[in-house]
């Protein structure tokens, strides 16, 4: 079995990725693994003629991109700043966008070539331009240098969602838009022959649904460009939940990323650490382990606790969230932990607390000589979706 691993190995996630590579020429997992539904989270799978709904996920093409600006730390009102993000940027699950865009993919998808996808044009007008929930954020680093930098970490909100609901319904003999049970956690992969109709299918709707989230994380760093009334210097941009064509010891296959930060030789990323820790922006750099690693890296510190555990277990009750079990974290702390730091904290919740987290820099050092750290980013701002708000994406 061709699996090539990073650290420490969660055996459960290992599991996962030995169901996956049965039809599979090459996996890894990076150091920042963690069991995930059905592929684990961390984990690339290299498939010669199948592509994986189910190893791409729900949020296709989830993804970080991070923002150089001209401002420097002292020109700005952080406070302010952040004031101005949570009030014009939508954060939550199904929120629309405050101030709705135009864009170019509305068009794209009005015309999509697997046309169950065009009925969703309205939602994704609605969402453009929105972040979502769960560990999804619009952050406001500083450099080395004092630079500001932005940093959002989101996907392609509902349009990919129900995207992956629809195909892996498909999968079961249900419509795109019929609900169909979802798999256990250590289900095996769905799988489409690449060339088969339906396999066919899901790579261009995968391929739009990862152009929408480009769109998305576009549109908003470009209001917070606003927000800070700055300009860009520099862009770096990738998606982690996504399937490439790429050519691995001399064979074409499809490299399936959930939760992996593709990493060639010279490709730069963002990685995100937690709310108050340090990111980084890293580039591939070639070398044994690279290839081995299909060149692939982390795309964030890697959870330790499920959110659970994190947060306890909550309940609606008469239209309220209310906590029935204690959690391990505690959140008054871990936000007092931030203001200590001079964190500008909006929203976020026990689940996505510092603790719940491994340590960005120790996962890193599993990686040696497979990339290179070009900057390390301070986080002086921090949104997210408030702790009342449900994230049902499993990635």
């Amino acid at each position: 079995m061709n699996v090539k691993t990073f650290g420490p190995v969660d055996e459960r996630a290992l599991n996962q990725l030995t169901n996956c590579i049965q039809e599979a020429a090459f996996a890894v997992l990076c150091a920042d693994h963690h069991p995930g539904y059905s592929q684990p989270i961390g984990g690339a799978v290299a498939y010669a003629n199948h592509i994986s709904p189910s190893g791409v996920g729900y949020d296709i093409a989830c993804g970080n991109k991070a923002v150089l600006t001209d401002a420097k730390l002292s020109d700005i009102n952080i406070a302010k700043v952040m004031d101005d993000i949570v009030r014009l940027i939508g954060f939550g699950v199904g929120r629309p966008n405050p101030a709705p865009v135009d864009h170019a993919v509305f068009e794209k998808i009005a015309q999509a070539e697997f046309k169950p996808q065009r009925q969703l044009l309205d939602m994704t007008r609605q969402q453009l331009g929105t972040v979502g929930s769960g560990n999804h954020y619009v952050d406001i680093f500083a450099d080395e240098q004092d630079r500001v930098w932005i940093g959002v970490h989101f996907g392609s909100r509902g349009f990919g969602h129900k995207t992956a609901s629809g195909f892996l319904a498909m999968a079961k003999g249900k419509k795109f838009d019929e609900k169909a049970p979802e798999g256990e956690m250590d289900s095996p992969p769905v799988l489409f022959e690449v060339g088969s109709e339906i396999g066919q299918s899901y790579i261009q709707a995968m391929l739009l649904a990862g152009e929408y989230a480009y769109a998305g994380r576009d549109v908003v760093c470009t209001k917070v460009l606003e927000i800070l009334g700055a300009s860009e210097v520099e862009s770096i941009h990738n998606h982690h939940n996504f399937a490439w064509r790429e050519t691995h010891f001399g064979e074409e296959v499809w490299v399936v990323r959930k939760g992996c930060t593709p990493a060639f030789p010279g490709q730069k990323g963002f990685v995100g650490a937690t709310m108050g820790s340090v990111s980084v922006i890293l580039e591939g750099v070639e070398s044994a382990d690279s290839r081995e690693g299909l060149y692939s890296t982390v795309h964030g510190a890697g959870r330790v606790m499920s959110r659970t555990q994190a947060a306890g277990k909550m309940r609606w009750i008469n239209g309220v969230p209310t906590r029935i079990k204690g959690g391990l974290i505690d959140w008054e702390k871990s936000q007092q932990d931030l203001i200590e730091k001079g964190i500008e904290l909006r929203g976020g919740g026990a689940d996505e607390a510092p603790g719940v987290y491994k340590k960005l820099d120790e996962v890193l050092e599993y990686h040696d000589g497979t990339v290179k750290i070009l900057h390390r980013l301070r986080p002086v701002g921090v949104a997210m979706a408030g702790a009342d708000v449900v994230d049902p994406y499993k990635d």
